[in-house]
């Protein structure tokens, strides 16, 4: 169950984070994985390792918010089964205190990065008659985050685009849904809280992690794994679809 083998599958944001961990499970899965990071390096330690795992993996630098430079590869990498737009930028900051230039920064990856790539790919999907597409969304687009203004705004955008994307193409046999994380354990977090809470990150930690229901924060490979089944033949039937992986943060704290 959950093959991908001899799909070409094009994974952004997949030097790190979410997106490294979707790129190791579609290798495994038999997938031809394109990794895609605005780090080159990055990209190649990802594909690396998936190539040392007996799988097959190209990397390409890329920044999603430019679309010559996200049309060139998409033309260099040809016939695209599978797209996840997982490359992402955050930001802490209502909106009195969001600068112009943070705003810009944020759109420019999370928003106008999602559509380069779908406008990029479809219509080779239409042409190969399909394909499957998934965007990573957040429950920032779902419920009020404090301080998330700009993010908020972005993931918001990104659940539109899915259900807009699954209603046009629909007839052209590619689907399009979307999953919702909360918090995740990843290297920005790490990041985050050493910048921030210098000497106090063990205990910023644990607050964070127990804003989640279930108590701690999510793992990146929990996150690949939801995300491999919404792209698999297994999931033939679905389309248009959110599906939060939250730790019950939705449901459980409203």
């Amino acid at each position: 169950m959950f093959s991908l083998k001899n799909k070409h599958a094009v994974i952004t944001g997949g030097g790190s984070g979410i997106g490294r961990a979707v790129c190791l499970l579609f290798g495994k899965q038999g997938a031809i994985v394109h990794v895609m990071d605005i780090s080159k390096d990055a990209a190649n330690q990802t594909a690396v390792q998936i190539s040392e795992e007996g799988g097959e993996a190209f990397a390409h630098a890329c920044d999603v918010s430019n679309q010559q430079n996200v049309t060139e590869i998409f033309n260099e990498i040809g016939t695209v089964h599978i797209l996840v737009n997982s490359a992402g930028v955050s930001h802490i900051g209502k909106v009195d205190n969001t600068s112009e230039a943070d705003f810009d920064r944020i759109y420019n990856v999370n928003v106008k990065g999602v559509y380069n790539c779908l406008h990029a790919t479809i219509p080779s999907m239409k042409q190969n008659g399909g394909g499957v597409i998934l965007n990573v969304c957040s429950v920032a687009a779902f419920v009020g985050l404090a301080d998330r203004f700009a993010y908020s705004m972005s993931k918001g955008a990104v659940s539109s685009m899915t259900l807009s994307v699954a209603k046009d193409y629909v007839h052209d046999n590619i689907r399009c849904n979307s999953v919702s994380p909360g918090r995740v354990h990843t290297a920005f977090v790490d990041g985050f809280l050493a910048k921030n809470y210098p000497g106090r990150e063990a205990e910023m930690f644990e607050k964070l992690s127990k804003t989640q229901p279930i108590g701690r924060m999510g793992k990146p490979e929990e996150i690949a794994t939801i995300i491999l089944f919404l792209c698999s033949d297994e999931a033939s039937f679905i389309t248009g679809t959110d599906y939060p992986i939250d730790g019950g943060f939705i449901k459980l704290n409203t």
